[in-house]
């Protein structure tokens, strides 16, 4: 009977041990495969430190507040070829949904259509359309603030035209470091 209990009992440990054994295989296959991958990615590859000391020196720069001449590199203004004077030329874009806002303290309503003017090359368009929801909003807050008895003053408009100009190019700076808006238009004004 002995000899019996011996026999079950190796019989139980075989199991185990395979299983071990089989674990052990499968985890380091797993990080031979990691380990292959690394390598073959170059993870251990040596890193060219140089590139990141440059951006760091940028930013330190820039953190100090030395302007980088590289950072400059915004739109250029794109001129006219005349005998006597330098003229810039004129770039329209309208944008294209109608702006509707209260004025202030009323319950007449102003909407406006805007079309706007740059000397410079298509990348402000480009930033126009990228953040367009951004300048309608900056737009309407400059509207709703008019009041009623802003309406009857002569030059209303132009007064507005410029608020939103100013506006706007300060929500495109904030985002794109660069304005660029020269003139504001009203393509429809209409106050009811």
């Amino acid at each position: 009977m002995a000899e019996e209990d011996t026999e079950v009992e190796g019989k139980k440990k075989s199991p185990i041990v395979k299983i071990i054994l089989i674990a052990v295989v499968a985890i380091l296959l797993l990080a031979g495969t990691v380990v292959g991958t690394l390598f073959i990615t170059g993870f251990f590859d040596k890193k060219d430190e140089t590139a990141a000391e440059a951006q760091l020196k940028a930013l330190e720069a820039s953190a100090a507040g030395v302007k980088n001449p590289a950072s400059d590199a915004g739109p250029k203004k794109i001129t006219k070829n005349t005998p006597e004077l330098t003229r810039f030329e004129n770039h329209y874009m309208e944008i294209e949904k109608d702006m509707l806002a209260n004025l202030t303290n009323s319950r007449k309503v102003i909407q406006v259509q805007l079309a706007i003017m740059t000397h410079y090359d298509e990348r402000v368009f480009k930033n126009v359309k990228k953040h367009e929801f951004a300048l309608r909003s900056a737009a309407l807050d400059v509207m709703r603030q008019t009041t009623e008895d802003q309406l009857g003053q002569p030059d209303f408009r132009k007064t507005l035209a410029e608020k939103i100009r100013l506006e706007l190019n300060a929500v495109l700076e904030k985002f794109e470091d660069f304005g660029g808006i020269e003139e504001v238009y009203f393509t429809s004004f209409v106050v009811q």
